[in-house]
């Protein structure tokens, strides 16, 4: 698609179009000392000259008199509590005098995110396959994302957590969303560059008048995107990644990650990809029964108890259970990798654990491995 060039005081235009247009806007914030995904309804609530600093176990923003809108890198939180919420209504059942009457709620909101990262638009992309692309489609999800609008925006800055390069999904976005934004701030003329990918993305545009790119503009966002892929820190060596974890379930490192890891579901609930849940009833007193599909993770006891006993015991087996997932078996399901490098789980680990070190450390032969390594 044509690339334009959208002026800052376009960049509100473009939003208010979006809210005309009958969307609830979906954007970061600073709320509650982190870059939050909340409602927005103008510019000036986004995290304006805010950047954040991520290593393993640590976050912290920091505001550096920038103008720059979308200087940070992820939040915390992801888009998937809005396409695939924490707690979903499946279906109500209400008793009263007259007998029993069941009660199904559809009516979704229509969603339009806008700051959608690389590695975040990689992470619905790998969501959709999951539950729109078997033999079983969830309709709530479905429903939710058929309304929905990406307005995706290209990585300026980088954390110490991300690799988001080693497992393609980043920083650039070559694909997936239906608007694309470029952050440009270079001698002093601060711009966005965007292109429509879909009719949904050229709709909006048809409401703003943006002039055209030339190939100066071009090589700025190139040039902008190597350096931030020059930035990334951490990798994962993704060649023979799977046959290796697959064939090491007794390797001597998975005890060693296991008297670190608090089995505290953390990284599961960060992450973007991650899609573990349970079905629970709640009643009332009132006669009415409520039946909700909740986020559920397999670092939890329960996870998978069955009548008997318990399949994964030790914290050893579920974290196994989880890596091997994301970088083995994940590809036999859905012939992807389950991770798309956004960091989080790093962060947001209490001691500190990081996958890539850990892949790395199970990369090495068993015979061949020393403790601590």
């Amino acid at each position: 698609m044509e690339l334009k060039v959208l002026q800052l005081d376009q960049l509100n235009d473009l939003i208010q179009v979006l809210i005309m247009d009958d969307y609830q806007l979906i954007g970061p914030k600073v709320k509650d000392g982190v870059i939050s995904y909340d409602s927005i309804k103008s510019s000036s609530e986004l995290p304006i000259g805010i950047i954040d600093h991520q290593s393993p176990g640590k976050y912290a923003l920091q505001n550096i008199q920038s103008s720059r809108f979308f200087g940070y890198t992820v939040s915390p939180y992801s888009w998937k509590k809005y396409l695939y919420p924490p707690v979903q209504s499946l279906f109500k059942v209400n008793r009263n005098g007259k007998g029993i009457s069941f009660e199904v709620t559809n009516d979704e909101p229509r969603y339009a995110f806008l700051g959608v990262r690389g590695c975040e638009l990689n992470a619905i992309k790998i969501q959709d396959k999951i539950f729109l692309k078997g033999n079983y489609i969830d309709p709530n999800y479905k429903r939710r994302r058929e309304l929905s609008m990406i307005i995706a925006v290209e990585c300026f800055n980088t954390c110490e957590t991300c690799f988001c390069d080693s497992v393609g999904s980043g920083p650039e976005i070559p694909d997936g969303a239906d608007i694309v934004l470029t952050e440009i701030f270079e001698d002093g003329d601060h711009y966005f560059l965007a292109r429509s990918e879909t009719e949904k993305g050229q709709d909006i545009f048809n409401h703003l008048k943006l002039n055209d790119a030339d190939d100066k503009h071009v090589l700025i966002k190139d040039a902008q995107l190597e350096r931030v892929r020059t930035q990334l820190k951490r990798r994962v060596q993704t060649t023979g990644l799977k046959s290796n974890l697959m064939a090491n379930p007794d390797h001597p490192r998975w005890d060693e990650v296991a008297e670190r890891c608090l089995a505290c579901s953390n990284c599961t609930m960060v992450c973007p990809t991650c899609f573990c849940m349970t079905v629970e009833d709640v009643n009332d007193l009132d006669g009415t029964t409520d039946r909700q599909m909740r986020w559920d993770s397999c670092f939890t006891s329960e996870f998978t108890y069955i009548h008997g006993g318990n399949t994964r015991e030790s914290v050893k087996s579920r974290y196994r259970q989880w890596l091997t997932h994301k970088f083995a078996s994940w590809q036999d399901q859905f012939d992807s990798l389950g991770c798309v490098g956004c960091g989080r789980c790093i962060t947001w680990c209490p001691p500190g654990i990081d996958i890539t070190e850990e892949l790395e450390a199970l990369s090495i032969p068993s015979n061949q491995y020393k403790k601590g390594e």
